[in-house]
């Protein structure tokens, strides 16, 4: 049995403390970590590039017909193993992934062979920023302070991505980012509140859909 085969709370190791309780779980949208984690659209165009050019060589070569299609058929082949396995990647990563906001922390439990549960307080996040995408999923990343000792790939791919030093844990492709955010925003305000530390930026929903990372203010 894998470490965290039996969940008394799904996505949590253990039962929370008195005071503590869970405002919001969620996980990815398979679909969209896909395409922009995996890049399938991506490796899809790169493969129909690549049968335009081999047609274009090979007709110009004088084969025949027959020839063409052998090497389209293996192009195809390829195609479709590639874009499969980055597909399933995706599926398995999305599915087995948690990722939950209680009034004190995030916790995060990702990996797909190897899960494994990470803690974020609170008083660790020194703020977060949103990024809607047209297709209407979401990512919100958390910028944390440098005592966190986090690692990129430990994370990956719920992380922002090129963003090595300091690394910024993301809740990735979420289906409903704009209600992760507002949930967030408010779960920060209020424990910053309570434990009389500063006004941080926090992450809250962008009025239109946007490719680019909102930062907005408690």
């Amino acid at each position: 049995m894998r470490e965290y085969d039996f969940e008394p709370i799904p996505g949590l190791p253990e039962r929370l403390p008195p005071g503590e309780e869970v405002l919001w779980q969620g996980s990815p949208s398979w679909k969209a970590m896909a395409r922009r984690a995996f890049h399938v659209r991506k490796v899809a165009i790169y493969f129909a590039i690549l049968a335009v050019l081999a047609v274009a060589v090979d007709a110009s070569d004088g084969l025949t017909l027959i020839s063409l299609v052998k090497g389209l058929t293996w192009i195809l082949f390829l195609a479709l193993l590639t874009i499969g396995l980055l597909t399933l990647l995706a599926w398995s990563m999305a599915r087995s992934s948690i990722y939950t906001i209680t009034n004190r922390r995030v916790v995060m439990r990702i990996g797909a062979a190897l899960p494994m549960m990470v803690n974020l307080p609170f008083k660790q996040v020194q703020a977060a920023d949103l990024c809607v995408h047209d297709d209407g999923t979401g990512d919100i990343s958390l910028r944390m302070d440098p005592s966190a000792k986090l690692s990129y790939l430990l994370f990956w791919p719920h992380v922002r991505p090129w963003q090595f030093s300091p690394p910024q844990p993301m809740l990735r492709t979420l289906p409903e980012p704009k209600v992760v955010a507002e949930i967030l925003a408010k779960a920060l305000n209020e424990f910053q509140s309570t434990a009389g530390q500063p006004s941080e930026t926090v992450a809250m929903p962008a009025e239109n859909p946007s490719s680019s990372p909102v930062r907005l203010e408690t």
